[in-house]
């Protein structure tokens, strides 16, 4: 067995009194010395339902029990209340050129619904470029000439590096306060330079909550002025896929299923290859904790904001120390409320530690 106890453990830890040193030019996984943890405090956003889907509102921490990796685990935080810092990323291209007049009405929904009087919000757009239409501004005004700014670009998608740019934008953010990133764009990357495990980790070490309102490809089609491009003939899980290929997304179904992200997680910061992200926002929404919300029209698009808004200011922060964190790989985390089984409870399916890596 190596002597893997000679290096820092690599962490998943999130807020309160973390120091993390990440390179700025990482191309992969942190290295077990690229990160130095001095306290091991993992959150756990957890949203909880009733069976009507109705928020349930008023629990304390005496009434959650949370296990890791099967391990039950002392919840030591129930924080009700810490400010919002938002990032919107919204894909300005030429193929989302029709729904652009929808997204510039929302700098006011976002402002009033989601931040309050305390948050704060920053716009980014992306095309095959990134760029920051407003810097963090709790001003509405500022944020409705910032939507209003928003224009059709090139055909290029950059999503995963939007988002991996997003979550830097937001790691800079004081330690006190909430960091959630909203996308809004289709949920393909088309042209992107970062591959979705750096943007996992990204997301782990800067706990960034991510939330997605998917821009449907068909409304996208149907309303751009460019000509569409006629499909393959051969559908991908029609296509042969040779021996260290690329899986199909029918294949990755038959394999992991697709009700349970964490074995496609592991295999993910395990670096297997031949993995096929299809819908990288599906991905990032699942395994931080967030949601994905879909639109077509104006009415469908103020609904998902408003859901936004309220889910995060129903939502409990659980915080604990976990007790076994010699234990490297993927940590499983499952919340319940006592004694109340018809609850549905959405949270990170957990996080990894690569201290025990070979």
């Amino acid at each position: 067995m190596r002597e893997i106890m000679k290096a820092p453990v690599t962490v998943l830890c999130a807020v309160l009194s973390i120091a993390l040193a990440l390179p700025a030019q990482q191309e992969d996984m942190p290295r077990r010395s690229d990160i130095i943890v001095t306290t091991k405090i993992v959150i756990a956003p957890a949203t909880v339902t009733d069976g009507d889907g109705r928020f349930v509102n008023g629990l304390q921490v005496g009434d959650f029990t949370l296990t890791d990796n099967d391990r039950p685990q002392r919840i030591t935080t129930d924080v009700v209340f810490q400010p919002l810092s938002l990032v919107v990323a919204v894909q300005a291209n030429a193929q989302v050129e029709g729904l652009l007049p929808k997204i510039q009405r929302i700098g006011p929904e976002i402002a009033s619904l989601v931040t309050g009087d305390t948050g704060e919000v920053a716009v980014m757009c992306f095309d095959h470029r990134i760029q920051t239409l407003q810097d963090f501004t709790s001003d509405p005004a500022k944020l409705d000439t910032a939507f209003k700014k928003l224009k059709p670009g090139s055909s290029s998608s950059v999503l995963n590096d939007a988002t991996m740019d997003a979550i830097r934008l937001l790691s800079h953010r004081p330690q006190n306060r909430r960091r959630v990133l909203m996308l809004i764009s289709e949920t393909r990357d088309v042209a992107g330079s970062i591959r979705p495990r750096e943007v996992l980790s990204a997301a782990q070490f800067a706990n960034v909550l991510i939330y997605s309102v998917d821009i449907s490809h068909l409304t996208s089609s149907l309303t751009r002025s460019a000509p569409y491009t006629r499909p393959q003939a051969i559908p991908p899980e029609a296509r042969h896929s040779p021996t260290g290929g690329v899986l199909t997304p029918t294949e990755i179904t038959q394999t992991y299923g697709t009700g349970n992200f964490i074995p496609m997680f592991v295999e993910i910061f395990k670096g297997v290859k031949g993995i096929f992200i299809d819908n990288p926002s599906e991905l990032y929404t699942k395994y931080t904790g967030g949601r994905e919300y879909s639109f077509n029209t104006q009415k469908g698009l103020d609904k998902a904001i408003t859901d936004i808004g309220e889910e995060l200011h129903s939502q409990y922060l659980l915080s604990y120390t976990p007790d076994n964190m010699a234990e490297g790989g993927f940590h499983a985390i499952v919340v319940r409320v006592k004694g109340r089984p018809n609850l549905k409870i959405r949270t990170r399916p957990g996080y990894w530690i690569g201290g025990g890596q070979q």
